[in-house]
């Protein structure tokens, strides 16, 4: 009979098809309808009657449709085989059995076509023919259709049995789920328990076929795996008294535990992650209104299990990884599993919850472990919006580990970190294998990673750890070397190593920060740093390697030595520059004031060594040993005074932040001005900077700053230098202002001399120049305002009947009544006429000076339209016009400007006169005369702008013949104003156009002067340049012509200015001609009416 069953099967096999089954499917997920009005009615009856109908219509099919006696033979062979009743008083149930069997039915015969399926070879003639392909495909249509089955058998068969708090209940998804949840009858045979049994069973045999199981994990993976949870972990309420009063069997139970943890390893490790988050659920929730649903908590053993099997995902290899995305993942609003998960400020709180709660889980389950790499991994994602997210939880397991197991953090994390910097200290052994020159001791990559994790830990951190801190602080003079050898070249590491020094020293205490500036300048020997046989190198990559320096050969030593010099040269300047940025946290000052200090005991030592006996009865060792002791300390203080000039010249006057670093840096200067008197060393410079640090004491208790009695507790540790001066210094002018500067700061500023307000004064104008200066013209025009009118109108009268007989011997109107009133400023329709009479007298003054400052006003005037002056225009231009012959370029720069800015008023009265100026030959004009008109001349074009195009024929024709012109100097100048006027006629040019370009032509080809040819090719490409993507259409009969030209400049043109605006031309020109045959895409909506 067995054999007789297989082969009947396997005929079955044979000849049933997919579509069959797929059809049967269709037949079942078949809508029906209602006539009932009632709405209860439509909600539960209607969907207990369709169901019904599907099944009696499958039935019929079976019964009467012989093309459908097969799959019935195979449903029949795999029901007998089944361990589950499919007659049930539920319809629900029946519906759910049937479907359960024709899943099971679809998978069959998939495996038997798959098997069967035999490709014929593939003809190698055709490399285009597609191969075979397999019949146990379905088609896009055909998986939607098991799609929707499969959701039907999830909401009949699985959902409606899980107890409350298990997964998501059906009703909380959609309205369909919440009708479902009402017609399933519980209580028919078989229970809830099997039924739940039998459909997780079923789903996970059919999700044994690849492309089913993708189907039903996809979307069900959540809802399978809380049924398997409650089938096998859940606690039973009582022990059955006999064996048919258990609902399910001990190995049932196994089972399905084992079933879970096979489908956990088998699918997508983030999916899992996400969905065992989802069964673990929340805290309890509170409701807060009268229609707001509160779902049921998870029960305490499904918490235990799912944070177990979390655990287990965690621990796996990528669990981190895998814990993140399932996190990540579903961060944003999307469906999972039906459940519409809303991205909202809220859910992101969340999300960020539970990833902080994978971090501690993991410093949990894995602080006792060998290995570490899955967090270093975490930072070096390519893919740059996962690499920012893991970038995130890295940094955040860094910290986390930092904070709450600093040895462990300092060992497992930090030190692979940075063991690339550690490597290359000159604390550091390095082994005789790679002490070899020319060993690349850390390779591109691994000092690229290093920096950047560093940056990330640290920078993007932002946490000021004792563990971090004290892991960087020996390694900060490697990275400051490094980002001295990345100034001398392009590298992305600059920015990253000046951003992590910055944040160092701004995080490191006061004392340490200065002890690691005092080692990246080389003031400190015990500072650690960069190995003295290894040197940065640039990669092929375009990163940066450290390797092992070549031997110097006696040769080189002179080479060396340079090398040694310029590179410690450019460490100080490179200091100075990082400290620039560190000026508001007071760094720099403090540093400054170490060098000042620095700078005293230089005289000290200098004091000390003219005292010192020669050796005379020493060996030649101690000798040597001297000599070398000698040479070191020259050489600190040769670095200390350019450290001191680097500093004086980066830094700027909000160096000092507070009275304090004030207060040290005035203590800095008498303690050196005091050794300097110590050894009779007086000189000017160590004068005027004691007489600078006194005065900037005496503004401070001047009143400039309001001091508070703290304060005043500070200035009086300055009180015992104070003294010494007072007594040692020869200056008797110093000397009282030591003494006054005791009084006041002894009473709090009670008692203040005038001294001391007098040297605050003379310090306040040293410090500002320009202010005093201003006060003093100020108060001179004030004093001089006061002269009488009568007089001040008899000498301009006089001036007047003189005015073209003016000599530099005898000036008429005093300077100093005149230039103050011309230079003030003055508001539209405020000046009078004897303001105007008075500049233009002064436009004659043989000061240039004065001269200037009238033609200046008078322009100012103009171009503000004060009507006075406007009504002078013709006066005002013979003004102007006489002052271009002026030799001074103050004057006739500024009357260029004044004719400028008239014939931008009244251009149609002034620019022929100066076309026939600018036309005429030398024997009218001068050649320089000439230029100065074409000058305004190109001024105008410019100002005119579109309305240039109204006097394009005069100047067009004009700048035409002057390209004919004997003299080079105007053919340039012509050529160049025709540019000008070219850009900026657009379609106008259309009429003269063969005319400027013949012009261009002969010019580039013929002319023998370099200045004229350059001038020529220019023209072209402002041409080019102002028509821009009109050029095609405004140049189209000549663009052939120009083309031509530029590639002959560029082929012939032996001048090296020229063929590089030809270049120029033709780089114009071919964006030109892109733009015109590949138009830029534009991504646009149109909407048109339609009539």
């Amino acid at each position: 009979m067995a054999a007789l069953r297989q082969t009947a099967a396997s005929g079955v096999l044979e000849t049933c098809g997919l579509e069959r089954i797929l059809e049967a499917l269709k037949l079942l997920l078949s809508p029906g309808g209602s006539g009932s009005s009632s709405l209860q009615i439509t909600k539960h009856d209607v969907l207990l009657t369709t169901l019904k109908s599907n099944l009696s219509a499958l039935e019929d099919k079976f019964l009467k449709d012989p093309h459908w006696k097969k799959l019935k033979l195979l449903r029949d062979e795999i029901a007998n085989e089944g361990e589950w009743r499919q007659d049930c008083m539920d319809v629900t149930w029946r519906f759910t059995s049937q479907t359960l069997l024709l899943l099971l039915c679809l998978k069959e015969t998939m495996i038997r076509l798959a098997v069967e399926f035999n490709p014929g070879k593939p003809n190698p003639r055709t490399p285009e023919a597609a191969p075979a392909l397999s019949p146990d495909t379905l088609s896009i249509s055909q998986q939607k259709t098991v799609q929707s089955v499969l959701q039907f058998v999830v909401t009949l068969g699985v959902c409606p049995y899980l107890v409350p708090g298990v997964g998501v209940p059906v009703s909380y998804r959609t309205e369909f789920g919440a009708v479902v949840q009402d017609v399933v009858c519980l209580g028919a045979a078989p229970s809830a328990p099997r039924r739940l049994y039998i459909s997780c069973k079923v789903l996970l045999n059919v999700a044994q076929h690849a492309s089913l199981g993708s189907l039903i994990f996809c979307r069900h993976f959540g809802d399978i795996a809380a049924g398997l949870c409650q089938l096998g972990f859940c606690p039973t309420k009582r022990k059955p008294l006999n064996p048919e009063e258990e609902v399910l069997t001990e190995d049932e139970r196994a089972l399905s535990r084992k079933a879970l943890r096979d489908i956990l390893d088998q699918v997508y490790q983030p999916l899992a992650v996400r969905e065992l988050l989802i069964l673990q659920g929340g805290p309890p929730q509170s409701c807060t209104g009268e229609k707001t649903q509160v779902m049921c908590r998870a029960p305490a053993w499904l918490r235990r299990l799912c944070g177990q099997l979390l655990s287990e995902r965690l621990m796996r290899p990528s669990g981190v990884q895998a814990v993140v995305r399932g996190i990540l993942e579903g961060a944003g609003g999307e469906s999972v599993e039906g459940v519409f998960l809303v991205s909202t400020p809220h859910a992101f709180r969340c999300k960020i919850c539970l990833l902080e709660y994978s971090v501690k889980k993991a410093i949990q389950l894995l602080c006792w472990s060998s290995g570490f790499s899955w967090i270093l991994d975490l930072f070096h994602f390519q893919d740059k919006l996962t690499g920012l997210q893991f970038q995130r939880v890295a940094t955040t397991t860094f910290i986390t580990m930092s904070r709450e197991r600093p040895h462990l953090a300092a060992k497992y994390l930090l030190q692979p970190v940075l063991a690339p910097l550690h490597r290359c200290l000159n604390t550091a052994e390095v082994s005789e294998c790679d002490m070899v020159p020319g060993t690349i001791l850390v390779t591109e990559e691994e000092l690229s990673r290093c920096i950047e994790d560093v940056y990330k830990v640290y920078v993007v951190g932002n946490e000021p750890l004792t563990v971090l801190v004290d892991s960087l602080l020996p390694v900060l003079g490697v990275l400051f070397s490094l980002y001295c050898f990345t100034k001398h070249s392009v590298s992305h590491l600059r920015s990253l190593c000046q951003e992590i020094l910055l944040w160092m020293l701004g995080k490191l205490e006061r004392k340490k920060a200065i002890t690691s500036l005092k080692g990246f300048a080389g003031l400190d020997k015990t500072v650690p740093s960069l190995h003295s046989l290894c040197h940065f190198r640039a990669a092929t990559q375009g990163g940066i390697m450290i390797t092992i320096k070549e031997a110097v050969c006696d040769e080189d030593e002179d080479e060396a030595l340079y090398q040694k010099v310029s590179s410690e040269q450019c460490q100080v300047e490179h200091l100075g520059e990082l400290l620039s940025h560190c000026q508001e946290c007071g760094l720099a000052g403090d540093f400054f004031i170490l060098c000042l200090k620095e700078l005293t005991h230089m005289a000290v030592e200098d004091e000390a060594e003219l005292k010192t006996k020669p050796f005379s009865s020493k060996s030649l060792l101690e000798l040597e040993q001297h000599q070398t002791l000698l040479v070191e300390g020259r050489e600190r203080k040769l670095l200390v005074l350019q450290l001191t000039a680097v500093l004086c010249e980066r830094m700027s006057e909000q160096i000092f932040t507070n009275i304090t670093q004030v207060v040290d840096f005035v203590a800095a200067t008498l303690q050196r001005a005091c050794a300097s008197l110590a050894h009779q060393a007086e000189s000017t410079v160590e004068s005027q900077t004691l007489s600078m640090s006194m005065g900037l004491v005496a503004v401070m208790l001047g009143g400039a700053i309001q001091l508070k009695s703290s304060e005043f507790a500070i200035l009086k540790q300055l009180l015992p230098l104070l003294e010494k001066v007072s007594n040692t210094y020869p200056d008797p002018v110093i000397q009282e202002l030591a003494v006054d500067l005791r009084i006041t700061i002894s009473t709090h500023g009670a008692f203040s001399t005038e001294a001391v307000s007098v040297a605050a004064q003379s310090t306040l104008n040293k410090k500002d120049p320009e202010r005093r200066r201003e006060e003093q013209q100020q108060t001179s025009h004030e004093s001089y305002s006061n002269v009488s009118y009568n007089h001040l109108e008899q000498q301009r009268s006089h001036c007047t009947s003189n005015q073209t007989s003016l000599t530099p011997n005898a000036p008429l109107v005093p300077q100093e009544v005149r230039e103050p009133s011309i230079t003030t400023n003055q508001k539209s329709g405020s000046i009078t006429t004897e303001q105007l009479q008075e500049a233009l007298l002064s436009a004659y003054d043989p000061q240039i000076p004065t001269r200037a400052a009238a033609l200046r006003t008078l322009s100012r005037w103009i171009e503000q339209r004060e009507p006075k002056a406007l009504e002078m225009q013709e006066k005002l231009l013979k003004i102007f016009l006489e002052n271009l012959e002026h030799e001074d370029t103050f004057i006739y720069l500024s009357a260029i400007q004044g004719v400028a800015l008239l014939s931008d008023v009244y251009p149609e009265k002034i620019l022929p006169g100066l076309l026939a100026q600018y036309d005429g030959g030398k024997d009218k004009h001068t050649p320089e005369t000439r230029m100065k008109v074409g000058e305004i001349l190109m001024r105008i074009v410019r100002a005119l702008g579109d309305m240039v195009s109204e006097y394009r024929e005069p100047l067009i024709h004009t700048f035409l013949r002057g390209a004919r012109d004997p003299d080079s100097a105007h053919r340039a100048s012509s050529l160049s104003n025709l540019g000008e006027l070219c850009q900026r006629l657009d379609f106008m040019l259309g009429s003269v156009l063969h005319e400027v370009t013949t012009c261009l032509i002969a010019v580039a080809k013929t002319d023998h002067e370099v200045q004229v040819r350059r001038a020529a090719v220019h023209v072209i490409v402002l041409l080019l340049r102002g028509l821009s993507q009109k050029a095609t259409e405004v140049l189209r009969d000549v663009l052939k012509d120009l083309y031509h030209l530029l590639k002959h400049v560029v082929r012939l043109e032996p001048d090296d200015v020229a063929k590089l605006h030809a270049q120029l031309a033709l780089e114009e020109l071919d964006e030109i001609m892109r733009n015109f045959l590949f138009p830029p895409q534009k991504l646009e909506k149109k909407i048109m009416v339609l009539p």
